[in-house]
């Protein structure tokens, strides 16, 4: 039997106080399609640093956007098309694109830097010290 993943939220709603915005958010995520470009990896780098990478091969720094609202980060091509510019084979074709994530609550959003096509964001979830795994010692 296959669940859909709009009926998996609904399953757990009646199992949870406060969490309907999260839901909401992410129901707005479901239906969309993911396009194959650009391609990325999401990467943990540690227990609460994580890293998003996007492969931008032709695109510099200003002719991409970052922005966060509202727990959803948004990566945009901004740059027009190219005119000729003399090139004689555009093997590296720019593409419009738009990608977004949804991030939980305590992540932070550190960093976006773009080097030799690699765009990396840095991400790092906040936890306060009496949330974070501790060893109970046994007397």
């Amino acid at each position: 039997m296959v669940t859909s993943k709009l009926n998996l939220f609904d399953t757990f709603q009646p199992y949870t106080v406060g969490w309907e915005r999260h839901f909401d958010r992410l129901h707005g995520q479901v239906g969309l399609q993911s396009q194959g470009f650009p391609p990325y990896n999401i990467r943990k780098a540690d227990n609460f640093i994580y890293a998003i990478e996007m492969a931008l091969a032709g695109f510099s720094s200003e002719d991409i956007e970052v922005e966060l609202a509202d727990g959803v980060l948004s990566v945009r091509s901004i740059k027009e098309n190219d005119t000729d510019d003399g090139t004689l084979h555009r093997g590296i074709s720019y593409r419009k694109f738009k990608k977004s994530f949804t991030l939980a609550d305590d992540i932070v959003v550190n960093s976006a830097k773009l080097e030799n096509g690699l765009l990396t964001i840095e991400c790092e979830q906040i936890v306060p010290e009496e949330k974070k795994p501790r060893t109970i010692k046994v007397e």
